[in-house]
């Protein structure tokens, strides 16, 4: 079966997520004899779009219209669809990111499609197809069979091992049929946090709370991300205060990460923000209070003044990578 994964890009260039779904898409396809299909809307040079080959893409389809430069779910969801069906895809594969959560369920809709969000499993075709999928923000897994001819899934980022499979892919230049009707919000002003690692993105994720008291006091988060080459994260109350942008926010009413490594300090651990990050690989956390909730979840827990603690931690990261 032909499987076509949607490639998300920002300004021309792919995100780690996209990799990771053509490399999901890929082992789909070569399970079923079928084709890898990447999708690509918007402005985007043939250097970058010939990168989806090394990930196995056998095909690329460009749609290279500058009304879609700028994300609009409404118009991307329609060109998909009309992709996916000019390609027989039977399956669709979208990075469960902010983008691909926005087109996802509408694409689904468009092509009469199964759908399965938050995915975590590759397809078990043995009997059906069935994937894995996490519930409960993390807590649960449920697993879900797709019976419908045309399956999309919707996959969660930093789940899949991104693997180089170089193809001879043929770029193929498509113009979308979209009008004024599909554009039904307009973007006015787009401002991106630039110079930083995204949070989705980052492997390694260094995180303060209350416990820092203020924020004259987030160097001790900067330097420590700085020495690992991580990105910075908070607590909600914290960006509730306005002592970092709501950008940094994790946890259930933020944003949901999957790095490998989390440090939370000064984070007591309440079950809002284990929501956002309790599917990391690695959890350390850093509080005074020995009886802090953070410490039932976390793999390593240092119990001590994060003004003591960071000093030494800071001090010993930087001779690690020196």
């Amino acid at each position: 079966m032909n499987v076509l994964i949607f490639a998300e890009q920002i300004d021309g260039h792919f995100k780690k997520s996209t990799f990771e779904a053509i490399t999901y898409g890929n082992d789909i396809a070569k399970t079923t004899a079928g084709q890898t299909i990447a999708a690509v809307l918007g402005k985007v040079d043939n250097a970058h779009l010939s990168e989806l080959a090394n990930y196995g893409a056998d095909k690329i389809i460009h749609v290279n219209n500058d009304k879609l430069n700028a994300f609009v779910p409404e118009a991307y969801a329609k060109v998909v669809a009309e992709i996916a069906s000019k390609e027989n895809a039977s399956v669709m594969v979208i990075s469960n990111t902010y983008t691909g959560k926005s087109i996802a369920g509408r694409v689904a809709a468009k092509l009469k499609a199964g759908i399965a969000s938050g995915v975590i499993s590759a397809p078990d075709t043995a009997l059906g197809f069935k994937v894995r999928r996490g519930v409960f923000s993390g807590k649960a897994f449920a697993d879900v069979n797709i019976t419908s001819s045309i399956k999309v899934l919707a996959i969660t980022p930093n789940t899949f091992d991104i693997k180089q499979d170089a193809k001879a892919a043929n770029i193929t230049e498509m113009t979308a049929d979209v009008s004024d009707s599909d554009f039904v919000t307009n973007i006015i002003e787009l401002n991106r946090v630039t110079g930083k690692i995204p949070l989705t993105e980052a492997e390694v994720v260094v995180s303060g709370g209350r416990g820092l008291k203020g924020p004259e006091n987030w160097h001790l988060i900067e330097d420590l991300a700085t020495a690992l080459g991580a990105a910075t994260a908070c607590s909600k109350p914290v960006s509730d205060m306005h002592w970092r942008p709501h950008s940094e926010h994790v946890g259930q009413t933020g944003i949901t990460i999957k790095p490998n490594l989390y440090i939370a300090v000064g984070i007591s651990g309440a079950i809002q923000h284990l929501a956002g990050v309790s599917s990391s690989k690695v959890i350390v956390a850093i509080n005074k209070d020995p009886e802090a909730p953070f410490f039932k979840a976390a793999d390593y827990g240092i119990v001590g003044d994060a003004f003591e603690v960071m000093p030494k931690i800071i001090e010993a990261a930087k001779a690690l990578h020196h």
